[in-house]
């Protein structure tokens, strides 16, 4: 339904488990749905599941799911009403479960006694709140002055800035979701709180254990991700800038120029990558938003990001529609009228992909010699489509595969639409049949000049080494 390039992403949740809304939000213009394994049971979530699935069957679209784990989440435990941090005044942490006031509250990470440091800073609610580490007992108190006061209610998010975690990436919580997940459809799985390339790799063991097809998004919003960033890239299949966390971890105003650099790297090394966290806010409970958001999606979109997510604003938010809508309409505008980002380099000079990569990389500097209106790709890994947004070309990419999986996948990628097609007849039979497809469907028009990207003999489904220059007849 989404004609942009950019894919839009939009969380679920119970502002938009109703069949008739989310079917409102896919034609609006959602490619992918996410699901939020902090909230809600593995019930709903398959509620939801299937709810998806069975639009997408009656709309004949391929709205992927992005299953996103919770991850090592510190929070304060259950406070009672009305407590007040003091600036100055002393507040212990503890490991051992209590109910908390404005003295003393539970942290859930029992190993916070051990890991933080004399002098070490700790935010509360998004920064909020503010305390700095004075005394730790190793065991199971921590003695800490209030910086910044304020109210402190129930199971508010804790960062740690300075603070080097033990915590494994994958909790408890996590690995049983994880089971969850990999007896489901799913084909985005979002790790949080990534630290380095072996958490991804962790994750993907899982994945392969239960011979699961699905794919890693790795969030970035710890400082050590920064700094493990190129080794991430490399082992992970897509990303997210996950910018609620992430600038409380860093300083905020680091991430704007942040948010590029990880959005450049991602292109040169063809993953996907997308932008998170209040992009829409004041929709949440306005049915505009400010000026400001809508130049923060547009600023995203000429980053050059696949997609861009929408958060609280579709899954507990007074307008998930319209969200959407508002979403969609900033895209369109900004890549009518902006020049898209170009990446027209060679990413590699050798390596078993050198002559994919290579075709990929030409059917795009071709395309924009000749004023081609489409490269049509036959794949059946994504590999060649993935490849060849990461050029960012200045037509639409089309692939077709007989891989259902593999349509979903690419609802995640930008400007790639997807259609199943299982014939594999001879070169010349599918190129001709892939164009007649198009014309027929509207896409394109008798006359306009096509690029075909595939591999031959096509049966062996094997890596690509063809490109065809030709016309609509």
């Amino acid at each position: 339904m989404n004609k942009n390039n950019t894919k839009i992403v939009a969380t679920m949740g119970p502002a938009c488990t109703n069949k008739e809304v989310l079917t409102s939000m896919i034609k609006a213009g959602v490619n992918v749905c996410r699901l939020n394994f902090s909230h809600a049971d593995h019930k709903t979530h398959l509620e939801t599941i299937k709810l998806i699935k069975e639009i997408n069957q009656e709309l004949y679209v391929h709205t992927a799911i992005l299953a996103d784990l919770q991850g090592p989440k510190i929070r304060v435990g259950k406070i009672e009403e009305g407590s007040e941090l003091v600036n100055g005044s002393e507040f212990i942490l503890t490991s051992n479960k209590c109910v908390g006031n404005a003295k003393i509250a539970y942290i859930n990470y029992e190993n916070f006694p051990q890991d933080v440091k004399e002098g070490e800073m700790v935010l509360i609610n998004d920064g909020k709140l503010q305390i700095q580490v004075v005394k730790t007992n190793k065991k199971d108190k921590v003695i800490t002055k209030v910086i910044h006061g304020g109210l402190l209610s129930s199971n508010k998010g804790v960062n740690l800035p300075n603070t080097a975690i033990s915590q494994p990436c994958l909790t408890e919580k996590d690995l049983k979701d994880l089971e969850f997940i990999l007896t489901q459809p799913i084909e985005w799985i979002g790790l949080s709180f990534v630290r380095s390339a072996q958490d991804i790799l962790e994750l993907k063991n899982h994945i392969s254990k239960a011979d699961h097809d699905a794919r890693v998004v790795a969030k970035i919003e710890k400082p050590e991700a920064l700094d493990n960033l190129d080794n991430i890239i490399d082992v992970t299949d897509a990303l997210m800038i996950a910018r609620g966390d992430l600038g409380v971890e860093i300083p905020m105003q680091k991430v704007p120029v942040i948010q590029k650099k990880i959005a450049r790297a991602c292109l040169e090394k063809a993953k996907p990558v997308i932008v998170a966290t209040q992009m829409l806010e004041s929709m949440t409970e306005n049915v505009t938003p400010t000026r400001a958001e809508v130049n923060d999606v547009a600023n995203s979109v000429m980053d050059g990001a696949d997609a861009v997510m929408l958060s609280g604003e579709t899954s507990v938010g007074a307008f998930p529609v319209q969200a959407v809508e508002t979403m969609s309409k900033i895209i369109t505008n900004v890549e009518q009228e902006f020049s898209t980002i170009r990446s027209y380099e060679l990413k590699e000079k050798h390596g078993e992909r050198f002559i994919s990569d290579a075709i990929c990389y030409h059917s795009c500097t071709l395309a924009e010699q000749v004023s081609a209106k489409a490269i049509i790709t036959m794949t059946h890994s994504g590999y060649n489509a993935i490849e060849i947004s990461s050029h960012r070309p200045p037509c639409k990419i089309y692939a077709f595969t007989n891989n259902h999986a593999i349509l979903n996948t690419l609802s995640l990628v930008w400007g790639v639409t997807g259609f199943y097609y299982d014939n594999e007849a001879g070169t010349d039979e599918t190129v001709a049949d892939t164009k007649r497809i198009l014309r027929e469907e509207g896409f394109l028009k008798s006359k306009d000049l096509v690029l075909n990207v595939a591999s031959m003999p096509i049966k062996e489904k094997g890596m690509t080494n063809m490109m065809r220059l030709s016309y609509l007849k």
